[in-house]
């Protein structure tokens, strides 16, 4: 598919021939491939131009002015609608030419064709393999980190458990041995207490 933009080299005009500049320049910004052709120089151009514009988007005086923009033969539009698609960023859409992956229009061409965004799943622009792909090392993530969590909260059970089962093996203790510890140490306490009372 080419995009014909059609000119004239020779126009007196400033307003015209700032109009073909703006036209150019941003598709040679855009890397967009284009054949100028010059209506002023070619009679051919300039009858199929006037020809081709389709008749509501003639002028009153019936003559359409450059620049005209044509993808083959099919009708794209004159300077004002470049210029509104520019704005929108839908310059691919005005052109006729799918938007190159990863730009603002493929994003929002994206948003339209699929709707919303879904299950938190954020639209980046990548294609639907990359997106796959993210989406897969995501969940494997959350399964990793969801099933190692109890298994340790397990492990350290069971070591608590090992710990207090050597204890109970290795030095049984009595409850006749326990209760004169405690009580010696109430005993040291009440003393202390006897001891402060008398000296208040």
């Amino acid at each position: 598919m080419v995009i014909k933009v059609f000119l004239a080299s020779s126009s007196g005009s400033t307003a015209i021939k700032k109009k073909q500049q703006d036209v150019l320049g941003f598709l040679e910004a855009l890397k967009v491939d284009y054949a100028p052709l010059d209506i002023a120089c070619n009679e051919d151009n300039r009858m199929w131009m006037r020809e081709n514009v389709p008749v509501e988007k003639k002028p009153t005086n019936g003559i359409p002015l450059p620049p005209q923009i044509f993808n083959e033969e099919s009708y794209c539009g004159d300077y004002e609608t470049f210029f509104d698609a520019k704005e929108d960023n839908a310059v691919y859409a005005f052109l006729g030419l799918p938007p190159p992956p990863g730009s603002k229009e493929a994003k929002e061409a994206y948003l339209l064709e699929n709707g919303p965004v879904e299950n938190g799943t954020i639209v980046n622009g990548t294609d639907d393999a990359e997106d796959e792909e993210n989406l897969e090392a995501e969940e494997e993530n959350i399964d990793d980190d969801t099933l190692k969590a109890p298994v340790k909260e397990e492990e350290a059970q069971e070591e608590v458990e090992d710990e207090e089962a050597k204890g109970e093996d290795d030095q049984p203790v009595s409850e006749e041995e326990e209760a004169p510890e405690v009580r010696g140490g109430r005993r040291r306490r009440s003393d202390r207490g006897s001891r402060a009372g008398r000296r208040g």
